[in-house]
């Protein structure tokens, strides 16, 4: 089995659940008292999201490269970034290591791919909706890519960093990003990608009739099939 890298702590709810999941996973798939190899670096969130907000985006690179590096050290095969919208320096942070990243935006793509969908929604934080590092990932992949209308994203927001973040699921949230999904349906999505970790704490694929994509549950799950190939 090989060590998966992670670095986490954006927020710690989303490092929580990755670590979680991988644990329960190769529990899934090997039974008995199997867990999984795994080395954390988790960083200060209120830290970077200071710096993300500034726009220093340099300095953000660094702090997770410093993480990464970390992590590398203690013997880690291959690299996760445990959230979404600070993919907008993974390729800064790979560079910096001598292990692979498994890029999350193209484990979703390809998860998207293979259920033959061709045009596919984003939901998560105002950052990863607004800005394109992550779409246009999702979108080499040969994908179309939409994302919910500017005047939704403070309220996603708003249930992000105010409640999920601090593991508050609110019920009237989850009817209010239920119907945010219904309406990307009705724009020709054909699936709807939970780009936040903490989105999977809220919505599930039976609270919903459009395919539901959980970046964090998918990130997983390729990250188990490379570290138990």
């Amino acid at each position: 089995m090989q060590t998966i890298g992670l670095v986490g702590g954006m927020s710690w709810e989303s490092s929580a659940e990755y670590y979680k999941l991988l644990n329960t996973g190769v529990e899934s798939r090997l039974g008995g008292l199997h867990s999984a190899r795994t080395v954390m670096a988790s960083v200060e969130f209120a830290e970077l999201t200071a710096l993300q907000e500034e726009e220093r985006w340099d300095d953000v690179a660094e702090i997770l490269a410093k993480a990464a590096r970390g992590v590398e050290a203690a013997g880690a095969d291959f690299l996760m970034l445990c959230t979404t919208t600070f993919h907008r320096v993974a390729e800064q942070v790979e560079a910096a290591v001598g292990i692979p990243l498994l890029h999350l935006g193209d484990v979703v793509a390809e998860a998207v791919k293979a259920q033959g969908i061709e045009k596919v929604a984003l939901i998560g934080t105002t950052f990863a909706m607004s800005r394109t590092f992550f779409t246009d990932r999702i979108a080499s992949h040969g994908l179309e890519v939409i994302v919910p209308s500017a005047d939704t994203h403070e309220e996603i927001n708003r249930v992000i960093y105010d409640e999920l973040v601090h593991g508050k699921v609110v019920d009237s949230s989850r009817k209010r990003a239920i119907k945010l999904i219904d309406s990307l349906w009705e724009q020709g999505a054909g699936g709807v990608i939970l780009g936040c970790t903490e989105l999977e704490l809220l919505v599930k694929q039976s609270d919903v009739d459009v395919p539901v994509f959980p970046g964090t549950t998918l990130h997983v799950s390729a990250a188990l099939d490379r570290a138990l190939a």
